[in-house]
């Protein structure tokens, strides 16, 4: 059981001891620090908050704790109930808000549940301001209102429909050419929000929608992370309905994978490049993605002209470095999509409208665009994070060892050779090392995978 604090949020499994847990307390303590924080820097006696939720089991629970923290503060809330990470981040800046909580572990199994926290723009707090909240949470340096100041809830359920309304009037999001395809699409929304926004999104697209798993009711029906080895039951669906495609997303909806015609994975890492071909050859520009994701993007960008930059893991980071690069498109290779024409946050319907928009155009198979860019292969791997296990002299030895070679040390250790890379790092959120490589094929990407593990064992002496 474990509680993660980190520039992702303060992230935990749900029971057990204080402290140790994301329990009630914590979750009391942490939206405390995060409304003392909101007070302070906006120098507001009664701030407004945004706060949604995903579908998980915890959810309702965790956020009746936070919002109510929040009104003991003297804040006023703005409850989107059941929403998505998205949804929220455009909502801060619509309701003229001073931040956000969503409350979602994002890809965690259902024991865990999360605090994001949002700024005024509906962008993710930076590492220095999320220190500054941690420190307060320490410090218990929170003064709450008297009872004729206490904050006040409001309601609001138009969020969703306004979001899909927002894709729709995106310039590069055309509705006719994605009707004229007549798409037949299956959604597997892992029974969380994801069910309440892409079948109403994909039907005002002209889609014609398959639903599985589209009930919000937090029973995950296989893992969430949206990887191949999860979604056996999508692929079957695919297959047996003849649909064009299948579109899967996390919990909170930040995350989107497609599946081929033939119910092969597209592959995560490709839902970025898949966009960013069709943004860029249509307003050409740079491109962002972090360190763990594919030099299937770098490709793209050059072959259109455009600069690619690598940022720090962290959607923050990825922001940042989008900001000071003017990038049209970026995001991350687990398939997260940011498009600043919308937003900047990832955004899975932002991305099914763009992709649907170019397969319209291009008129071919899922599968036929998928082997028309540069194909390269993942391996993902972790090791579990143990009390005697020195992750710090981990990565330095590894840093050493490849002296030589093209290392990146500004997040973890990233080794860039010329046919293939390795990135080692430690999570944001969970109690593990990442070890994530790629080559010109998946048998060379395990290869070196394994060849990197088995140097870190080494060096661990495990």
């Amino acid at each position: 059981m474990t509680l993660i604090k980190s520039i992702s949020g303060i992230r935990g499994t749900i029971g057990g001891k204080v402290g140790d847990n994301l329990t009630p307390i914590d979750a009391v303590k942490f939206a405390s620090a995060y409304g003392t924080f909101i007070k302070e820097t906006t120098g507001k006696k009664a701030p407004k908050v945004v706060v949604g939720r995903d579908a998980r089991l915890s959810g309702s629970m965790i956020q009746e704790l936070v919002m109510n923290s929040l009104v003991g503060l003297g804040i006023h809330v703005v409850d989107l109930g059941l929403s998505t990470t998205p949804t929220v981040e455009i909502a801060v800046p619509l309701e003229d808000a001073d931040g956000g909580v969503i409350l979602t572990a994002s890809h965690n199994p259902k024991q865990w549940n999360a605090l994001k926290l949002l700024n005024n723009k509906g962008e993710f707090l930076n590492g220095e301001e999320g220190k500054k909240i941690l420190q307060i949470a320490e410090a218990d340096a929170y003064s709450f209102a008297e009872v004729d100041d206490l904050g006040t809830i409001e309601k609001n359920d138009t969020y969703i429909d306004k979001h899909i309304e927002a894709v729709l009037d995106l310039e590069l999001v055309e509705p006719e050419k994605i009707k004229a395809a007549g798409f037949k699409v299956v959604v597997d929304a892992v029974n969380s929000t994801g069910g309440i926004c892409l079948p109403p999104l994909l039907e005002k697209l002209g889609v014609e929608v398959v639903e599985l798993y589209c009930e919000p009711t937090g029973h995950f029906p296989h893992n969430p992370e949206p990887l191949k080895e999860h979604l056996g039951d999508l692929a079957a669906k695919v297959v047996e309905e003849k649909a064009d495609l299948g579109i899967t997303v996390d919990p909170d909806v930040d995350r989107l994978a497609f599946m081929s015609e033939d119910g092969e994975m597209f592959g995560e890492e490709y839902t970025l490049v898949a966009c960013a071909d069709y943004v860029l050859g249509k307003t050409p520009g740079n491109t962002v993605s972090n360190l763990s994701s594919s030099r299937a993007l770098r490709d793209v960008t050059e072959k259109h002209g455009g600069t690619y930059t690598a940022a720090n893991v962290g959607e923050v980071n990825v922001v940042t470095t989008m900001k000071a690069t003017n990038t049209v498109i970026g995001g991350e290779g687990n398939g997260g999509i940011i498009y600043p024409a919308s937003h900047y946050g990832r955004d899975a319907l932002v991305g099914v409208g763009l992709f649907l928009t170019h397969l319209a155009e291009k008129n071919i198979k899922v599968s036929e665009l998928k082997a028309s860019f540069p194909q390269y292969f993942m391996s993902k791997n972790k090791i579990t994070l143990t009390p005697e296990l020195d992750v710090d002299n981990i990565l330095a030895q590894m840093a050493s060892k490849y002296a030589n070679e093209d290392v990146t040390t500004t997040d973890g250790v990233k080794v860039d050779f010329a046919e293939n890379w390795f990135h080692l790092r430690k999570s944001n959120t969970e109690p593990i090392i990442r070890i994530y490589t790629e080559a010109k094929s998946q048998q060379e990407a395990d290869d070196l995978a394994l060849k990197t593990i088995k140097e870190i064992e080494g060096i661990a002496g495990i």
